[in-house]
């Protein structure tokens, strides 16, 4: 089965991700259909593009975030199938496999620029057009050469890069647009809304780059819990805006256009 190896990682009497038990169908040739990417925080921080096909999200982890670049090539490592209900997932995992807090960073619709999206899987080279919030349009992910494509499988190397086109350019869209889709709010928001406290110890990264994040993110939990932190909202791109008082000072700067060239 398509989500064995999903399931097999997971406990889901501890963890709040969906078991997928439901099966699902998706449309076929070059009709749209749903893709998200989130942000999880874990041992370390990445991105996981999913791209809905055949009732499952194939998945790939992007340490890096994708480039609206061009000429930036990204790593993007193929790991095992998701089920579709995990597209809109956001949330704490407390513990055990992927423990941390995942984020719904963009999700929109993406849309096959081939007609057999599973030869072009075969083939390593999965051209397609992206409709989301913060991402538009069109992508490649590239097998990396040794590599084979495996239904399900896990780690196996791909590159994710953009085309030269109306929504590519130099912005980095991981700083420009932080926040969730979901909820518009940041790591600490959505652990401040689930339980602050799980990680006093045992966190899921202690040191390095990861282990700072979540010493500020559980923090600042800690303080909305407490109702001490007033600091900021956003809007549904996930940019980062200003409280009503704040938007007053700088209501005369200029918006920034969501479409890059």
């Amino acid at each position: 089965m398509a989500l064995e190896k999903y399931r097999q990682k997971r406990d889901f009497t501890q963890s709040p991700e969906p078991a997928g038990h439901r099966p699902q169908t998706s449309p076929a040739g070059r009709t749209p259909r749903f893709f998200c990417v989130q942000k999880h925080l874990a041992s370390h921080l990445h991105y996981d593009l999913r791209l809905e096909h055949s009732g499952v999200l194939l998945s790939w982890a992007v340490p890096k975030g994708p480039s609206l670049d061009p000429a930036t090539k990204r790593l993007a490592m193929h790991v095992e199938d998701h089920p579709i209900e995990y597209g809109t997932f956001e949330g704490v995992i407390p513990s055990g496999y992927g423990a941390g807090i995942v984020m719904l960073w963009d999700q929109g619709t993406w849309t096959p620029e081939v007609d057999d999206v599973d030869a072009a899987l075969k083939k390593g080279d999965l051209k397609f057009t992206l409709d989301g919030y913060k991402l538009k349009g069109s992508w490649v992910l590239v097998r990396t050469k040794g590599a084979r494509w495996s239904s399900g499988g896990a780690d196996r190397s791909w590159l994710l890069i953009k085309h030269r086109d109306d929504w590519a350019g130099d912005v980095d869209i991981a700083e420009f647009a932080p926040l969730s889709v979901k909820s518009e709010g940041d790591f600490a928001d959505i652990l401040s809304a689930d339980n602050p406290d799980i990680w006093r110890s045992n966190r899921p990264a202690q040191a390095g780059e990861a282990g700072a994040m979540f010493d500020k993110i559980i923090a600042r939990a800690l303080e909305m819990r407490s109702g001490t932190d007033r600091s900021r909202h956003s809007d549904r791109s996930g940019r980062s805006t200003k409280t009503a008082t704040q938007r007053k000072r700088v209501s005369a700067k200029p918006k920034v256009a969501r479409k890059t060239r």
